[in-house]
């Protein structure tokens, strides 16, 4: 099998090693770990590269480690953050490990699961600066790439941030220590962190350890990525769903396809290059097979296959008559039913954004471009009755192929 440093750097995956030796290192089985900090209680896709890392150290022969950082969680990490997180509540934080051990569980099936907090709540204060603290000088501390942005920054930099690389580092000596971790992945933002690690680690005398770090995923247009219009884009399905998931992806832009096929999938190179060029032939074709692929991974096949049919049932053209559960997947608004039953459907696309005003509604309808329940509509005076409404209470209204409104009609809006 191949080297997985050959395969993550074909795939464009490698920023910064510690050491060239660490090709060497990885050819045979390791504990590779990524560390998490329960800020949420999910993740979110900007977080998926950490996790796809993990699953091609598994899928080379190595161990998977994940790090919930009970402990970190309540520091905050300074790295790429212009502010200081809010600090969460310890029942918060709890309910956030519990939250995101059950996901890793799911999604990375074998990886051992360690939280920070089970070796951090062990120490005192006073034991940890003088048998920890004591190892770490201030002045490569002050060095740091995310230190010396923060202090430069208007808001400045708290003790409690700039003790976080303290912490980090301390994790990666005692999973080597007690678990035989030897390797540390991070993003780019975590190169401090993680030679943090390595350096503690040797001044305690212990056997060399390794840190890789991934670029961050910044799309071509300089907008974060896994951030969309309505905020993040998360991994739990209880906090967004497969459909929305699978639609983020699919509306990511020619320019940054490519390099998220490589990133966030397993697919061979040989078939990403193929991919690639059929996109001028077949637009889109690249960006559905980038969501398929990352949607499976992080839904499953079930999560896949609902955002298809939803996907399938929102085209213009598709039949209609979809069942509660995909309706209630669709993005939607709640309306009183006397404000759609009785009332003329150019009224509702204005209502609904699709058109600016009743006249662009009724020239909508005329050009072919207006759908109701995915049926074209013909007739600007259509007025909306009872039968129309599927499941007896939605109403999908489409203007042209991508810009969709689903009305779900309540029989007393205000009594809802």
């Amino acid at each position: 099998m191949k080297n997985v440093i050959d395969c993550l750097e074909e795939r464009g995956f490698i920023e910064q090693m510690t050491s060239p030796d660490l090709r060497e290192h990885l050819g045979r089985p390791r504990k590779v770990y990524v560390g998490f900090d329960p800020t949420a209680d999910s993740l979110h896709l900007g977080s998926l590269v950490g996790i796809v890392a993990l699953e091609w150290m598994k899928r080379c022969g190595h161990t998977p480690v994940v790090v919930l950082g009970g402990a970190t969680g309540r520091i905050g990490d300074p790295s790429g953050k212009s502010h200081e997180r809010p600090l969460l509540n310890e029942e918060a934080l709890a309910q956030n490990v519990r939250s995101l051990r059950s996901f890793f569980e799911e999604i990375l099936k074998g990886a051992l699961i360690v939280n920070n907090d089970d070796w951090f709540s062990k120490f005192t204060l006073i034991d940890f600066l003088r048998d920890v603290g004591k190892l770490f000088r201030v002045g490569p501390m002050l060095a740091k790439e995310s230190v010396k942005a923060r202090l430069q920054s208007e808001e400045g930099l708290s003790f409690t941030e700039f003790s976080y690389q303290i912490l980090q580092g301390y994790d990666f000596a005692y999973l080597k220590r007690v678990h035989g971790v030897t390797v540390e992945i991070g993003g780019s933002d975590q190169w401090g962190n993680i030679t943090a690690g390595t350096e503690y680690n040797r001044k305690v005398g212990g056997e060399q350890i390794f840190g890789l770090t991934h670029p961050l995923i910044v799309r071509s247009d300089g907008k974060k990525f896994g951030k969309s219009e309505e905020g993040a884009v998360w991994l739990s399905a209880d906090k967004l769903s497969p459909y929305h998931f699978y639609q983020y992806l699919v509306r990511v832009p020619d320019a940054d396809v490519v390099r998220l096929l490589c990133m966030l999938t397993f697919l061979e190179m040989e078939e990403i290059r193929k991919i690639e060029k059929k996109m001028a032939e077949e637009p889109n074709s690249a960006q559905r097979r980038l969501a398929e692929e990352v949607t499976r991974f992080v839904h499953g096949e079930e999560g896949l296959q609902a955002a298809l049919k939803v996907t399938e049932g929102m085209a213009p053209g598709a039949d209609a008559a979809l069942s509660l559960e995909v309706l209630s997947e669709m993005p939607q608004e709640e309306m009183g039913q006397d404000q759609v039953v009785g009332v003329k459907i150019v009224d509702l696309f204005v209502k609904a954004n699709l058109a600016a005003s009743k006249s662009e509604a009724v020239k909508l309808i005329k050009n072919g471009g207006a759908y109701m329940n995915n049926v074209r509509l013909t007739d600007p005076a259509y007025v909306v009755s009872t039968p129309d409404l599927l499941e007896g209470a939605y109403l999908l209204l489409s203007a042209g192929k991508k810009k969709r409104f689903l009305i779900r009609a309540v029989n007393n809006y205000f009594e809802k």
